[in-house]
C-alpha cells in the first residue's frame, strides 16, 4: 500500500453505486465465460465500443469456444478480424488459444501471473481478465483509467510513462475493491468512457466530483498532461495489380511483420529519391522474383497508422519475366475478384479491390 488515498471506501462506494445504476447494456456485460470476456477485452483495446459490438458477435459465432479458435487456420481468424485493425491482437489470440490447449488443458489460466505467460497478455489484458473473469483483486490500467486517476488525484506528470505511470499504477492498486474487483475494473473504465471524457468531462454528473482534485483546482481540462505531439512521418508506398486472365496476384505478409499474415497486392515502401515505378519494380523482384512492366495508375489511397501516414500508389503491372516465388513474402496466390473475398486484407487493399470492381 502506498497510502496515497485517504478515503478508499468512499471512492469504492460512490463509483460502484453509480456503475450498477448507469452501466451500459453491452453483449459482454455480465458474461461468465472467461473465453468470451477475454475476446471482448482484446477487441476493446484501442477500439470504440460501437465498432467492437458487431465484430464481437460475429467472432463468437465463428469461434464459439476456445477450442474452435485454436483449431482454426490463422487465415480464418484474420478474416474474422478484418477491418478491426491492430492485427497483432488477432494473431496473439490465435497463438494464446493454442498455448492454452497445450499448456493449460484447454482452460484459460485463472491468475494474473499465469495469464502473463500467454501471447498478447500485457499488463492491462492480464489484469482485466483476471479481475473480471476470475475475481482477482488486481488493477487493470488502460488509457481511460489513467485519465480518470490523473484527474482525481491532480497528477501533473505524464501518466503514460516514468514516475507518473508508476504513481497511477500504485493508486489504482489501492483503489481496487477486493469484494467486487471485476465490477470495479469495469466501473473505472465506464467512468472514463461516459463521464470523464478526454476533452469534455461531464464533471457536473460525475459520482466522484466532490473527491476530484483536478475539479477542485480547476485543472480538469488541463489534465492529464499531454506532451507535445511529434509530427507523423509520411511514406509513399506502392502496390502492383498484376492480372493474368481473370486472376490477380496477391501476396501474404510475413507473420513477424506489421499486418503480418494479411494478404495484399505486392509492393512496398519507396526509398529516398526513388520513383514510384522504380520502387515497384525493385519490391516485386525482391519479394517474388519477378521482373515487371509498370503501367497505368489504378488508384492512390491515403491512410494513417498510429505512428505514421502513407499514400499507397497502386499501378496495373505486367510480368515480363519469371514465375512467382515466396522470397520475402509468406505465400502468394492467383485469385479472381470473387475469390479475394476469402482472404483478409488491410483496409488500404480493400479500397484497391473496390476500385477494381468499379
Amino acid at each position: 500500500m502506498t497510502n496515497q488515498v485517504d478515503n478508499v471506501t468512499e471512492f469504492r462506494t460512490k463509483l460502484l453505486d453509480w456503475y450498477h445504476k448507469n452501466k451500459r447494456d453491452l453483449p459482454w456485460r455480465g458474461e461468465i465465460l472467461p473465453y468470451r470476456i477475454w475476446i471482448s477485452e482484446v477487441m476493446l483495446q484501442q477500439t470504440q465500443v460501437a465498432t467492437v459490438i458487431p465484430y464481437y458477435l460475429r467472432f463468437l459465432e465463428r469461434f464459439p469456444t476456445l477450442e474452435d479458435l485454436a483449431e482454426a487456420p490463422l487465415d480464418d481468424v484474420l478474416k474474422a478480424w478484418e477491418g478491426l485493425g491492430y492485427y497483432a491482437r488477432a494473431r496473439n489470440l490465435h497463438n494464446a488459444a493454442r498455448k492454452i490447449i497445450d499448456k493449460f488443458d484447454g482452460e484459460l489460466p485463472e491468475t494474473y501471473v499465469d495469464l502473463r505467460e500467454l501471447p498478447g497478455f500485457g499488463l492491462y489484458t492480464a489484469a482485466s481478465v483476471a479481475s473480471i473473469a476470475f475475481g482477482e483483486p488486481v488493477a487493470a490500467v488502460d488509457n481511460n483509467v489513467k485519465r480518470v486517476i490523473a484527474r482525481l488525484f491532480a497528477i501533473e506528470q505524464d501518466v503514460k510513462q516514468g514516475q507518473g505511470a508508476v504513481q497511477v499504477q500504485n493508486i489504482a492498486a489501492e483503489l481496487v475493491d477486493p469484494e467486487e474487483p471485476g465490477h470495479w475494473t469495469e466501473a473505472l473504465i465506464e467512468l472514463g468512457a461516459l463521464i470523464c471524457a478526454p476533452k469534455k468531462p461531464r464533471c457536473g454528473i460525475c459520482p466522484l466530483n466532490t473527491l476530484c482534485q483536478a475539479r477542485l483546482q480547476g485543472l480538469q481540462l488541463e489534465l492529464p498532461f499531454r506532451p507535445p505531439k511529434k509530427r507523423s512521418p509520411h511514406y509513399d508506398v506502392t502496390a502492383a495489380v498484376i492480372r493474368q486472365e481473370d486472376k490477380f496476384l496477391i501476396a501474404q505478409r510475413p507473420l513477424d511483420s506489421m499486418l503480418g499474415g494479411l494478404w495484399e497486392f505486392p509492393g512496398g515502401k519507396c526509398q529516398p529519391d526513388e520513383s514510384l515505378p522504380d520502387c515497384l519494380r525493385r519490391e516485386i523482384q525482391e519479394e517474388l522474383g519477378l521482373d515487371i512492366e509498370v503501367g497505368e495508375p489504378v488508384t492512390a489511397i491515403k491512410h494513417s497508422y498510429t505512428h505514421f501516414k502513407i499514400t499507397l500508389h497502386a499501378f496495373y503491372c505486367r510480368i515480363e519475366e519469371g514465375t512467382p516465388q515466396a522470397l520475402e513474402v509468406a505465400d502468394w496466390r492467383w485469385a479472381t475478384l470473387d475469390e479475394l473475398d476469402s482472404y483478409a486484407f488491410p483496409r488500404t487493399d480493400l479500397k484497391i479491390i473496390e476500385t477494381l470492381r468499379q
